[in-house]
């Protein structure tokens, strides 16, 4: 039988080497930008410009407009048809408004202006608490359902607290990841981030459960085992259902982020990387940490190889 939780301490090691540059890279971006992410108008503040044009109009060349003329940051998305275009930028300095609105015509022939406003970032702010408060909120769901629902195993409190450490997992990983992408290509979080990392809080659990599940199974099953052998057995058994579903999804994610346009390019990546940090902390984070505790390794995990020498 193949030994995975046996190598658990390389696991833990990958883990530490993809958050620790990371975490890093949030700190940068607190000193340069005031916050662990480069934040969009969405949270800055800035304008909203709403115009329909006479024909069909690619977002992406309206918004190579605005970042020929220093608004990098713009974000363009078609609203009730392809000919109406909604389009977030910061705040346009005096004339530049007009000379964008000629430039537009110029390309893209006349447009009749629905809207412009200026953007505060106070929703940006609610909108983040209340992100945050849900990400909290079902981590303790999530935890007091698995408590209750491993009541009759040994240590429930464990699988609770194994399952929510892999969930913080994933978060610090898209975020450190999405934090790199901020640095050297600007990208900035914006109302979409928050979709993408709630999104990934929910499937970063799902694996964890199916593979808590069969261990929950094969205990009473294997009591003359160890509690590793039954971990491993378990981890084994669900291996092979945990990649296939996730790659299906996965498949269709790169799909998005090849063909599905600039506009969602990087709301298609955060939930991508989120994907691939939970399925991982799925069979290498939280059931190795199951082993560890057990076996109250903690203070030992690292000298093993030492030790074994």
């Amino acid at each position: 039988m193949t030994d995975i939780v046996g190598k658990r301490k390389w696991y833990f090691l990958i883990s530490a080497l993809v958050i620790i540059p990371g975490l890093i890279a949030m700190g940068v971006s607190w000193a340069r930008f005031g916050s662990p992410l480069r934040l969009s108008i969405d949270f800055t503040g800035g304008s909203l410009w709403e115009l329909t044009f006479g024909q069909s109009v690619p977002p992406a060349a309206v918004r190579q407009v605005f970042v020929d003329r220093g608004y990098g940051d713009t974000m363009v998305q078609t609203t009730a048809d392809d000919r109406t275009m909604l389009i977030r930028s910061k705040e346009l300095a005096e004339g530049e408004k007009a000379a964008i609105a000629d430039e537009l015509t110029a390309q893209f022939g006349p447009s009749t202006e629905l809207r412009y406003d200026q953007v505060g970032p106070t929703v940006g702010r609610e909108t983040t608490r209340s992100a945050i408060i849900a990400i909290v909120a079902a981590a303790i769901a999530i935890m007091a359902f698995i408590i209750i629902s491993w009541r009759k195993v040994p240590h429930a409190l464990r699988y609770g607290l194994c399952a929510t450490a892999a969930t913080l997992h994933d978060v610090l990983v898209t975020m450190g990841a999405f934090a790199i992408l901020g640095l050297l290509l600007g990208w900035e979080a914006d109302a979409l981030f928050l979709t993408a990392m709630l999104t990934v809080t929910g499937f970063s659990v799902q694996d964890t459960i199916v593979v808590f599940d069969r261990i929950r199974e094969n205990i009473p099953k294997r009591r003359g085992e160890a509690y590793e052998t039954v971990v491993n057995r378990s981890l084994l058994e669900t291996v092979h259902r945990s990649l296939a579903t996730q790659l299906n999804a996965m498949f269709i994610l790169v799909a998005l982020l090849l063909f599905g346009g600039v506009t969602i390019r990087q709301f298609v990546a955060t939930l991508l990387i989120g994907m691939i940090s939970g399925t991982y902390s799925s069979l290498f984070t939280a059931v190795p940490l199951l082993v560890v505790w057990e076996k109250k390794e903690w203070g030992k995990l690292f000298r093993r190889s030492g030790a074994s020498a």
